[in-house]
């Protein structure tokens, strides 16, 4: 089966072609643009490269299916993106009439989180359990629950919103809210805290190791460039992030009782400054009965695990 994919997210996007065989999915080619511009612009940019993608590998465009991903929150059964945060001006994007109307091919939205999840349950880290908690740790923090075998959406489709979480009643912002897990445990999130402490760096007289341009341009990936060069300002940073990942763990690991937590992205690439900082607030914090039985990993799937999740989307109503 051949599958269309669109994997939109707060900074990137992707269009994806892939081959779907039984228990294997083939990514055959992506390319990847910038989220900028009006709803209506990304969505046509990325129909384009589509098209350019497909002629490139002479699919028959009358044999194929589309599947989206984005972040929420948003509505999968009218195909409707409402208002993400990360998306701003993103309001009731009625996204699957675009790309049916564009394609001529019937296509599914799923939040990306959920599609996330199951794809590394049924292609990743996550093969042979039962109760699995997926992490995007990207721009922003939503989760994908999958519980007793199977994937949980919520009477609204809004479970695993936990980037909402408030954790301190002060903090840097995530989903609108000061002191969210989101805030504290996100792409966005991390650059807040860095930039926090180099303001306060300079008020000592001293630069920060990451900091090389505008106080405002200060990324994660220059904090995460600092501390693997060893700087103990950006290893703070990590820390920091690192502790209220461990809090917000122990909320999901108490209240789900999970096998295994996988997270993405950022996780994916810095998670080795917080792991230590993580274990140790989620042995103070989390019941020990369900913290002994949950392991706490990187996405199987790496890098590739949103065109998974776009692409496995166009699936999941056989899930």
């Amino acid at each position: 089966m051949n599958i269309l994919g669109f994997d939109i997210g707060g900074t990137k996007s992707a269009a994806i072609l892939a081959k779907v065989e039984e228990e294997k999915i083939e990514i055959v080619d992506r390319i990847e643009i910038r989220t900028i511009g009006l709803w209506q612009e990304v969505l046509d940019d990325l129909g384009r490269e589509a098209e350019k993608l497909m002629t490139s590998h002479e699919w028959n465009t009358s044999e194929f299916s589309i599947g989206i991903s984005c972040g929420g929150p948003l509505d999968a059964k009218k195909g409707i993106i409402l208002s993400p945060p990360n998306l701003p001006g993103w309001d009731n994007v009625p996204v699957v009439a675009f790309f049916e109307e564009r394609f001529k091919r019937p296509a599914s939205l799923q939040n990306d989180a959920d599609a996330c999840a199951l794809a590394e349950w049924k292609y990743g880290a996550g093969k042979g359990v039962d109760n699995m908690i997926f992490l995007t740790f990207g721009t922003g923090l939503g989760a994908g629950l999958i519980l007793n075998g199977k994937l949980y959406c919520g009477a609204s489709n809004m479970a695993g919103e936990v980037g909402h979480i408030r954790l301190e009643d002060d903090g840097p912002i995530g989903y609108g809210k000061k002191g969210s897990f989101e805030g504290f445990c996100s792409g966005g999130g991390i650059a807040q805290i860095a930039k926090m402490k180099a303001e306060e760096l300079e008020k000592e007289g001293k630069k920060a190791s990451y900091h090389h341009k505008g106080l405002d341009a200060i990324t994660t990936k220059d904090v995460a460039v600092a501390a693997e060069e060893g700087n103990e300002d950006a290893l703070e940073v990590f820390r920091i992030s690192g502790h209220y990942f461990g809090k917000g763990l122990s909320i999901l690991i108490d209240i789900l009782n999970p096998e295994l937590i996988v997270a993405g992205s950022v996780f994916l690439r810095a998670g080795k400054f917080m792991k230590d900082e993580m274990n140790k607030v989620i042995d103070e914090e989390a019941l020990h009965y369900s913290s002994e039985v949950c392991q706490i990993k990187e996405s199987q799937l790496g890098e590739e695990i949103g065109d998974y999740g776009a692409v496995i989307t166009a699936l999941s109503g056989d899930w």
